[in-house]
Formats: C-alpha cells, sequence, structure tokens
C-alpha cells in the first residue's frame, strides 16, 4: 500500500519558489514551459480544494502573481495563459467524471479519499489532460505529470502517478 502525506499550501508555494530559483539558475536546462504551468495548475487546484477559493478569483490571482512570471528569458503569454486555464477550469468543470474514471484504475479497496490532497490534484490534472487536450502527446503529458510530482513526493509515488495516468491514457485515447 502507498502511504501518501497531505501537503500544506505553504509547502506548494515552497516548491513553486524552488522550482522558479533552479529554473532561473539554469540548474534544469530545458524544462518545458508547460510543466511548470502544469505545476500552477496543480497548485491552483489544490488551492481551490482547500480554500475554497471561487474560481474566477482563484484564475485571476495566479494570472497576476504566478503566470507573469519570465521563465528563461520567455515571458508567458497568453497562449500558455489559455492552457492554463483550460487545465483548471476543466479539470474543474469534469471533476466528477474525472473521479470515477480515477476510482476505476485504482486497485480494489482503494478509494480516491485515501489519495493525498497534493497527489488528487496532480491526478486530476493529469486526467484532465489526457482526456480533453489530443494536442498534448500521451508521453509528453504523463512524463510532465510525473515530474510535477516529483516536486511533492518520493519516487515511489510518483511511479504510482505515472502508472495510474497510464491507465486513463490508455482508456481514453
Amino acid at each position: 500500500h502507498l502511504a501518501f502525506q497531505v501537503v500544506p499550501h505553504q509547502v506548494l508555494v515552497q516548491a513553486q519558489g524552488a522550482l522558479e530559483h533552479m529554473l532561473h539558475a539554469r540548474l534544469l536546462p530545458h524544462m518545458v514551459l508547460a510543466e511548470t504551468l502544469e505545476l500552477a495548475a496543480v497548485q491552483a487546484l489544490y488551492q481551490l480544494d482547500m480554500e475554497a477559493t471561487p474560481l474566477p478569483s482563484l484564475l485571476d490571482e495566479f494570472h497576476r502573481h504566478r503566470l507573469g512570471a519570465e521563465i528563461e528569458g520567455d515571458q508567458y503569454a497568453e497562449a500558455e495563459s489559455a492552457f492554463f486555464d483550460d487545465l483548471v477550469k476543466g479539470a474543474v468543470a469534469r471533476r466528477d467524471e474525472i473521479d470515477t474514471l480515477l476510482s476505476a484504475k485504482l486497485a480494489d479497496g482503494w478509494k480516491l479519499e485515501r489519495l493525498d490532497k497534493t497527489m488528487l490534484q496532480i491526478l486530476r490534472a493529469g486526467a484532465y489532460e489526457l482526456m480533453a487536450r489530443p494536442d498534448v502527446p500521451t508521453g509528453t503529458a504523463i512524463s510532465e505529470y510525473v515530474d510535477v510530482a516529483h516536486a511533492f513526493v518520493e519516487a515511489r509515488e510518483a511511479k504510482f502517478v505515472n502508472g495510474l495516468l497510464d491507465a486513463v491514457a490508455k482508456a481514453v485515447r
């Protein structure tokens, strides 16, 4: 059985800061901008779940304070904001459908409620991207969410994300 820990909002903020530092210091030489958008989407879904921030206010906060950053000399463009918005709005709008799909792919005896809240948001965002974004190759989407998982969990749990999202991809693509 996999054990997950609840990750407080402050830890998400620290992880984002560490990631931005590594990008600016070029410690992650060619990290794709989309991956940072997926990290931001997971953070937004977590904040929405934990604090019940109204979706319009949440998106506005992320646009003003988190998506306006310059990363490796590139400024977030409208296309990136649209991608981020789609991930968050889509995961929220299709939450029941996503949760049903994820539940069906969990091992017998496991329920979504048993998963760590951060892990659940990673899986929801990843499942939505696999379901609704055919423009993102399957392997790329899965890999990006596994990388996001590595920011919060041990390698064993990141493998869990890989396996579950792979099962989701086989069901929806």
